[in-house]
């Protein structure tokens, strides 16, 4: 019996693999013979079976979706992050920028120490590596210490000696130093002596009294002298933190204490930075400094009375002077005089200042009468207490007839026939409250405080919270 699947009876179709008959020319998947190259048709028959036209349809379909989605990822990858190359594949950066492709270039596997924000750029083509790409910028380092602020700042300051006493001043540039003018005190040059020191002579360039700034060049100036940037009082805020440098009494040299801007104010012309910073005599002259090593002013006084009142000169004064804008003379005098006279004249009280003293002495005048007529009511009372009144008086008071105003205060009763006694020490009662009331609305008109009020009525028992019941 003839082999019906021999070529020479069928044929395969590449479609779906079935054995068709030589007599026909198209398979039931719907191939056409003759669409087939003739090197193909007697193609022996496939191990594995075909699916079903359909079948195949539905994989052919689902083959190029996985192709499409494939390549789009592929895009998506190329285009989101700088393609990585092997390190040790790198070579040299070229000097011409590669010219431009549109091929992604494969990514090299990440280990776990890889960098992908690191990766060298995408090879060049023909195969060179291209440029690697720059390093990405540095973060913000951290606020220096306190103590490497100190530490580049204190070799920038020096001990300034003359004939009659010692202060303190600071470099600017290797040449010039800057110090208060009432620590050169008339003087034409002066010493230095550095923090390591060694001493050399400066000559007093430039004074002016009016801000207190005096201007010093070295004679023999050293290049490689520290020297402390000048900021700017201008930006100085309330609470920031400050140091001071210099050498308190003349003997403690490299001394620094450190405080907060307590304020920035304005005495006349004159910009002050005021601090809590420890200020003595011998600080004069040094630079007060914020927590970026800049100078923002320069110490010049404190009020002894008040240790924790220190004063430094705007450095934006000294900036002012060095560029030859030297400040216009006036009659005000000194930062030290301008600021004793503003502080004096605190001393003289406004007229809201009288107006509420004398308030409040009316009113503690009124007071201390009403006081002493209470007292004698307080005898009263107690004789009323102990032949009218039947029952006790509950409550805590400064004075037991208060009572009267408080209903849930007096648990008994009257006896009989002492009804004119109970009502001769209301009245008593009742005229001290009302008098009490007008003497409290006439100190707050007066702007007596109210503490001040309180203090009064305490003082002659007369404080109660149901006056105005």
């Amino acid at each position: 019996m003839p082999d019906s699947a021999s070529p020479a009876f069928s044929w395969v179709c590449p479609s779906c693999g079935r054995h068709v008959p030589r007599k026909l020319t198209e398979c039931r998947c719907g191939f056409a013979q003759g669409g087939m190259p003739p090197a193909n048709r007697d193609a022996p028959m496939s191990a594995d079976p075909k699916p079903s036209g359909f079948f195949a349809a539905v994989r052919s379909v689902a083959f190029a979706v996985a192709a499409i989605a494939a390549t789009v990822g592929t895009v998506w990858l190329t285009n989101s992050r700088s393609p990585v190359v092997p390190l040790s594949t790198a070579a040299p950066p070229s000097t011409s920028p590669p010219a431009a492709s549109t091929q992604s270039t494969p990514r090299a596997p990440l280990g776990p120490d890889s960098n992908p924000e690191a990766a060298p750029a995408p090879a060049a083509p023909g195969g060179a590596q291209g440029a690697t790409l720059p390093p990405a910028p540095a973060t913000a380092s951290a606020p220096a210490s306190l103590e490497d602020v100190i530490g580049r700042a204190m070799p920038a300051v020096v001990r300034v000696e003359t004939g009659t006493g010692t202060g303190s001043g600071f470099f600017v540039t290797p040449d010039t130093i800057l110090t208060n003018v009432h620590v050169v005190s008339g003087s034409t040059s002066v010493t230095i002596r550095r923090a390591g020191g060694s001493t050399s002579l400066a000559r007093v360039d430039m004074t002016a009294p009016d801000i207190d700034i005096a201007v010093l060049h070295v004679t023999y100036p050293d290049a490689n002298q520290p020297t402390l940037p000048m900021g700017s009082a201008t930006r100085a805020r309330a609470g920031q933190e400050v140091i001071a440098l210099g050498s308190p009494l003349g003997v403690f040299q490299n001394t620094v204490t450190r405080g907060i801007v307590s304020a920035v104010r304005q005495v006349g012309a004159l910009t002050l930075v005021q601090t809590d910073a420890a200020i003595n005599p011998g600080n004069s002259g040094g630079p007060l400094v914020d927590r970026e090593g800049e100078v923002i002013g320069i110490t010049s006084l404190n009020i002894p009375s008040n240790p924790g009142l220190g004063f430094a000169i705007a450095i934006d004064h000294a900036q002012s002077l060095l560029e030859g804008r030297r400040p216009a003379p006036t009659s005000t005098g000194t930062p030290l005089a301008n600021l004793n006279r503003a502080l004096a004249s605190r001393d003289t009280p406004s007229d809201g200042d009288r107006l509420r003293q004398e308030g409040l002495r009316v009113y503690e005048q009124a007071i201390a009468q009403l006081g002493r007529r209470a007292d004698s009511l307080d005898g009263r009372w107690r004789s009323f207490t102990s032949v009218c009144y039947q029952g006790r008086v509950t409550g805590s008071f400064d004075r037991e007839w208060f009572a009267l105003w408080d209903a849930r205060a007096m648990q008994g009763a009257v006896s009989p026939g002492c009804g004119g006694s109970l009502n001769d020490v209301r009245r008593t009662a009742q005229d001290i409250r009302d008098e009490v009331v007008a003497a409290e609305e006439s100190a707050r008109r007066a702007d007596v405080y109210p503490g001040a009020r309180r203090e009064t009525l305490r003082k002659y028992r007369l404080d109660y919270s149901g006056w105005n019941r």
